[in-house]
């Protein structure tokens, strides 16, 4: 089966990669010509574990192409998957001239019949704009050629990606007509040997999926840290808390942890778009508004915390920072709480010393030299008047706190991701404070 998907950003890539890998022929389109260069050349612009691996074998076993020119391969393919960028416009809803874009383009240069599958998380009614598109440039054309548009949202983990794909626990698809239907199936069949379900609905549902999965996921987390810094008033612990009401069967466990907020390229976007959704459509989405602001306000816990043990007096004070990505197994530093803090630490006057696994490029592409970059996690710490953990990336778990120790000029340390043990903290001989205890 050969398939053509538009984009190459961690959603494109990922899926083109993971369709090669188990036997389709795929071609991976962009119009950045950089991009497609450095990965006909084995260099793969986005950080994902295992992704290296797998776009170097699948290009050397001839599966995996890389172009700039959509229309050379669009009489070779069946499928065209629509991955690109669905930005947040100004008023917080979707942008879709990427998205329209592309249908543009397989209006006016298709030849034959046409499945355009929309990856991208995109508003609902995006898949009647896609059609009309297409229809208008195949009048333009005075051509009548047969196509179909489907949805196919994609629920990827950052740091899991390749594993979400290759074992989901479900695939969603929105069609409109049996042959749609017939050649997802088709396309998806080598994943049903894992067991897993293929959920076939109409493509307005199918948008909705995507919004609605990610909207309750946020929902969960700023949830968990309202209930966090209530803890922390009256004196509760939320990992107890946390342990106390996931184990009822009707909530369960996952993304109950509290922190210092979401970031991202999915939550912040994906609930504006909703809320932007509803407001377009006469209705208030009071709950998601709320989810919203708890997050804006747990981006800048982590500096309220430091500003209140040092009574406000920051100025020429140095902070050592573990993690910039907004998540651990990732470089996307996208809505990150380490940009809120950072911004909020040189706005006080203080120092900064970062330190991230794999982060540290893109940082440096986002702010530059306003931060000094340690060579380790322990440079981090040097002469640091406190510590501040942002990502949980596993190697921050266990660290030698007696080079900590030695390293830092006071012992305080802010765990914004709750890793550590407070009273082993104590043992120490640190100050230390997390979130909801």
């Amino acid at each position: 089966m050969n398939i053509a998907i538009v984009g190459t950003g961690y959603v494109g890539l990922v899926s083109g990669t993971c369709f090669a890998e188990m036997g389709v022929n795929v071609t991976c389109v962009d119009v950045d010509e950089r991009k497609i260069y450095n990965l006909q050349h084995g260099q793969i612009p986005i950080y994902e574990p295992g992704l290296d691996e797998m776009v170097l074998r699948n290009q050397r076993e001839g599966r995996l192409h890389f172009t700039t020119d959509l229309k050379t391969c669009l009489n070779d393919v069946e499928i065209v998957f629509s991955a690109v960028g669905t930005p947040p416009d100004e008023d917080g809803s979707a942008d879709l001239k990427y998205v329209l874009e592309v249908a543009r383009t397989v209006g006016r240069e298709m030849n034959k019949y046409i499945l355009l599958v929309t990856k991208s998380t995109v508003p609902v009614g995006t898949a009647k704009k896609v059609k009309a598109t297409i229809e208008e440039e195949l009048k333009k054309r005075g051509v009548n050629i047969p196509f179909d548009v489907a949805s196919n949202p994609e629920f990827l983990k950052e740091g899991a990606a390749i594993k979400d794909f290759m074992s989901p626990d479900r695939v969603v698809v929105g069609v409109e007509s049996e042959k749609a239907k017939d050649l997802m199936t088709r396309l998806y069949r080598p994943f049903l040997l894992n067991n897993f379900r293929v959920i076939f609905t109409d493509i307005p549902s199918a948008e909705m999926i995507k919004y609605a999965a990610n909207s309750m996921l946020a929902t969960r987390i700023s949830f968990m840290n309202d209930i966090a810094n209530l803890c922390e008033l009256v004196g509760a612990d939320v990992n107890m808390v946390r342990k106390g009401i996931g184990s009822d069967t009707r909530i369960g466990s996952k993304f109950l942890y509290a922190g210092c907020g979401y970031g991202g390229s999915c939550f912040p976007k994906d609930v504006k778009a909703l809320i932007k959704t509803a407001e377009q459509n006469g209705y208030e989405m009071r709950v998601l508004k709320a989810v919203e602001d708890v997050n804006e306000h747990q981006k800048s816990i982590l500096f309220n915390k430091l500003s209140a043990h040092y009574g406000g007096m920051l100025k020429d004070k140095t902070i050592g920072i573990w993690g910039l990505a907004f998540k651990a197994e990732t470089d996307d530093m996208r809505e990150a709480t380490s940009l809120v803090t950072i911004d909020l630490l040189l706005k006080a006057g203080c120092r900064v010393r970062v330190f991230d696994p794999v982060a540290m490029d893109e940082c440096r592409r986002r702010i530059g030299d306003k931060v000094e970059y340690a060579a380790d996690m322990y440079d981090a710490t040097l002469n640091a008047d406190a510590l501040i953990v942002i990502t949980e990336w596993k190697q921050f778990r266990l660290p030698s706190w007696g080079v900590v120790m030695k390293s830092m000029n006071r012992p305080f340390v802010i765990d914004g991701r709750n890793i550590y043990d407070a009273q082993e903290m104590k043992n120490f001989g640190f100050d230390y404070t997390c979130i909801g205890r």
